[in-house]
């Protein structure tokens, strides 16, 4: 599966390809989301067995912005519709998509961005249990040496 490495040390391009890999991996899986001949609990289970595990692969690594968490939402939340299907109401008898209050409702389990915070409080906790000789252990709990340059910091 790979990660993609950039040299501004950005994460930005290692989100956007797993999400394209999310993406395809959901456009393989449509017609089963779509189909009526499964339950909703089993097309929930394809979700969370076939396409999440491709979306979140490293995902303890990143650092997650505002913008990020969005686009996250946004793919969760377009694999959820077409599990979960339109709604029909009650009084003008029309087809609509669901909002996204209602998706969180009937997806009970915690949403994309939750379970990236989990995974990485649970990889901190593996962290923090290793070996000081380890390097990620002391990247963790290290401290810079020297001193800071006067002035403002650069730009980075």
């Amino acid at each position: 599966m790979g990660t993609t490495l950039t040299n501004q040390n950005s994460i930005q391009e290692e989100i956007k390809s797993r999400l394209k890999s999310g993406n395809a991996c959901y456009h393989s899986m449509q017609n089963l989301l779509s189909s009526s001949l499964l339950s909703r609990n089993l097309k929930i289970k394809i979700y969370r067995t076939i396409i999440l595990p491709v979306v979140l692969y490293g995902c303890e690594t990143w650092s997650l912005t505002w913008k990020v968490e969005c686009r996250l939402r946004v793919f969760e939340n377009r694999v959820l519709r077409r599990i979960f299907g339109p709604d029909r109401d009650e009084v003008t008898r029309e087809w609509r998509k669901l909002h996204n209050e209602e998706l969180n409702d009937l997806y009970s389990s915690p949403n994309i961005v939750r379970v990236i915070k989990s995974r990485r409080m649970r990889w901190v906790g593996h962290v923090a249990h290793m070996g000081e000789r380890r390097g990620i252990y002391r990247v963790l709990v290290g401290k810079p040496e020297g001193k800071r340059p006067h002035g403002r910091p650069r730009h980075r």
